[in-house]
């Protein structure tokens, strides 16, 4: 058990590189702490799920991953990151949720989990899945971040995907249309999605056009749509990084739409959905991360659909 142990938080401490060594000691000592105090069943529990993989299907958050991860955010995260907008999530307090957040680091969804826990959007926090590439399964050490929160493995697109990630357009297909049944089913259980609409991390950090696809994930009845705005999240798990850098990270949260609303006042056009979800998450983020959505009236017709479900209920039904 030890022995596993041990390899568990040498694996951490990897990401600890340029870090002086009485850091690392320090990191160490409290990790093995942390596990100890989890208990054996929750490292071989671990240790199981960190090599389990059941496809294109839901997966489970870990406790002991997560308990890990929110004890090593105080070494990275700078004492300005914060949650904004906070107040927006008690309109959404147990209704089927779907997160569209702009996509800047591999870390992204760790960081809106802890933000959340720590901002007071614990309720949330601890309903949340994550849509995720298959690429998360090709490591240890990305499996184990992604265990902080449930997974739903889904695949790319050759527009999106690279090296081992790249399926057929058949392949693409079948599993997409699985992965959508089950997060459909997530919704309909009370989990809160949290979906990266670009499909891909932004390179220079500004957003990307919302894949119009994304847009099947709203249906389910009673969903809330919540638009997330991220910055600082590509200095902390830089591209082309294997190791983390302290940061300030800062989620911003937008005011809740109504899918169903959203859906009808864009006339079920998927593209048109995505571009006014696109320019609602622009709203929250500073100039230089706003990329193709920096000009409203680039997109007028998504600017008159997200103006007019803004009108719309400010409550949900119940």
């Amino acid at each position: 058990m030890n022995a596993s142990r041990d390899s568990l938080i040498d694996a951490i401490l990897t990401f600890l590189v340029g870090q002086d060594l009485l850091t690392q000691t320090e990191i160490k000592v409290a990790l093995e702490r942390e596990i100890e105090n989890a208990g054996p069943d929750a490292l071989v529990a671990l240790k199981t799920r960190l090599v389990a993989d059941t496809g294109w299907d839901y997966h489970p958050r870990d406790p002991l991953a997560r308990s890990i991860h929110h004890f090593l955010a105080d070494r990275f995260l700078n004492p300005g990151s914060c949650l904004v907008g906070a107040e927006h999530l008690r309109h959404v307090a147990g209704a089927p949720l779907v997160m569209v957040a702009n996509h800047l680091s591999y870390a992204d969804a760790n960081l809106v989990d802890l933000l959340l826990e720590r901002g007071g959007g614990g309720e949330v926090a601890n309903r949340l899945t994550a849509m995720a590439g298959p690429k998360i399964f090709t490591s240890r050490e990305r499996r184990f971040s992604s265990l902080c929160f449930g997974t739903i493995k889904v695949p790319q697109s050759a527009e999106v995907s690279s090296g081992e990630a790249v399926l057929s357009a058949r392949e693409v297909a079948r599993a997409a249309r699985h992965a959508i049944d089950v997060a459909r089913d997530r919704l309909a259980a009370g989990d809160a999605l949290l979906l990266f609409g670009e499909g891909t991390r932004s390179r220079s950090g500004g957003l990307q056009s919302m894949l119009p696809g994304v847009a099947r994930y709203l249906d389910v009845p009673g969903t809330w749509v919540l638009p997330v705005g991220l910055s600082g999240a590509e200095t902390l798990f830089p591209l082309e990084h294997d190791t983390l850098r302290p940061s300030t990270v800062v989620a911003h949260l937008g005011a809740p739409i109504r899918a169903d609303v959203l859906v009808a006042a864009a006339n079920a056009d998927r593209r048109l959905i995505m571009d006014a979800i696109g320019l609602a998450v622009a709203e929250l983020v500073p100039p230089e991360y706003r990329g193709v959505y920096v000009d409203p009236g680039q997109f007028p017709d998504a600017k008159t659909v997200i103006d007019r479900v803004r009108r719309g209920p400010a409550e949900p039904e119940r």
